[in-house]
C-alpha cells in the first residue's frame, strides 16, 4: 500500500513539474490580448460561419445543431494541439534526456502539453455561453456547472487521444501537423459536429464510437435541448471510458517508444 502511495505521489510531482512547463510555453505563446484577439476570435468567427450555413438554409433546427457541435469542437481543435506540442522535445534536444529519466516518460506528456485542454475549455465555454445565444441556444443558470463539466470532460478526454498520436509523432516528426489537422478534422467530420453519427456508414460510426468528443458532443446536445439525467449522463460516461482507454493506450506507447530508444542510443534532434 505504502509503495503504491509513494508512486502515486510521485506520479503527480512528475505531471505538476510538467504542467508548470507547459504553464511558461502558453505564457510565451500568448499575451491576454493575442489569445483573446487572436485565438479566441478565430475560434469564435469559426463558429458563427458553421453557424450560418444553418441560417442561409432557413433552418432553426440546423442552425443549432450547428453552433452547438462547433462550439465544443474548439475544445477538440485545441486539445489535439498535443500530437504537434509532444514532437517539441525532440527540436529542443530533451527527449533524450526523457527517455533516460527513470520516471515513466508519457506523465511527463501528460503534463507537458495541459495548457491546450486548459485554454480549449475557455475558448469554448466562451462560445457557448456568449455566442451560442445570438443564435437561440440558451442555458440556464442551473446548467453551466454540468456544461462546464462537460467540456473539461470532451477537452481533457481528447487531449488523451492526442497524446497517444504525438507517440508516434515522435518517430516522425516531419508529420506532425499533417496528423493533427487529419485528426480534428476527421473528429470534427464523424463526430457528430457536423452531421449525426448516424448519417456515416457501420464502418465509421463504429470508429466514432471511440472518440471522446462524440459522447461529449452528445452529452452537450442533451443538457441544451433538456433531456433527463440519465440522457446526458450516458454519453458523459462513455467519454470519460474512451478517454481514460486513450489515456492507457497513450502511456503504452510512450512507454515502448522510451523502450525503443534505449535500445538504440536515444533519439536524436529533429524539427
Amino acid at each position: 500500500m505504502d509503495i503504491t502511495v509513494s508512486r502515486v505521489i510521485g506520479v503527480g510531482r512528475v505531471v505538476r513539474a510538467a504542467a508548470a512547463n507547459a504553464l511558461a510555453d502558453f505564457h510565451a505563446t500568448y499575451t491576454w490580448y493575442s489569445w483573446t484577439f487572436g485565438w479566441l476570435g478565430r475560434m469564435l468567427c469559426q463558429v458563427t460561419f458553421f453557424a450560418l450555413i444553418g441560417s442561409f438554409l432557413d433552418s432553426p433546427a440546423q442552425t443549432r445543431y450547428l453552433v452547438l457541435g462547433n462550439s465544443v469542437a474548439t475544445c477538440v481543435i485545441e486539445a489535439m494541439t498535443a500530437v504537434v506540442s509532444t514532437s517539441w522535445e525532440r527540436a529542443q534536444g530533451t527527449l533524450a534526456l526523457l527517455a533516460a529519466a527513470p520516471s515513466e516518460m508519457g506523465w511527463v506528456f501528460l503534463g507537458r502539453s495541459l495548457q491546450w485542454p486548459v485554454s480549449g475549455c475557455g475558448t469554448s465555454l466562451v462560445a457557448l455561453l456568449l455566442l451560442d445565444p445570438l443564435f437561440g441556444v440558451r442555458f440556464a443558470a442551473a446548467q453551466v456547472p454540468l456544461l462546464v463539466a462537460l467540456v473539461v470532460l470532451t477537452a481533457f478526454g481528447t487531449y488523451c487521444f492526442g497524446l497517444f498520436l504525438g507517440a508516434f509523432v515522435l518517430a516522425a516528426p516531419a508529420v506532425r501537423n499533417i496528423v493533427y489537422n487529419a485528426a480534428f478534422l476527421i473528429t470534427m467530420a464523424i463526430g457528430g459536429v457536423q452531421v449525426p453519427t448516424g448519417f456515416w456508414p457501420f464502418g465509421v460510426r463504429l470508429l466514432a464510437q471511440t472518440l471522446p468528443a462524440t459522447h461529449g458532443v452528445a452529452a452537450v446536445r442533451a443538457l441544451a435541448d433538456g433531456a433527463g439525467p440519465a440522457a446526458v449522463a450516458r454519453p458523459a460516461a462513455f467519454a470519460a471510458v474512451a478517454g481514460v482507454l486513450w489515456l492507457a493506450a497513450a502511456l503504452t506507447a510512450f512507454r515502448l517508444s522510451a523502450e525503443r530508444a534505449r535500445r538504440h542510443d536515444g533519439y536524436e534532434f529533429a524539427v
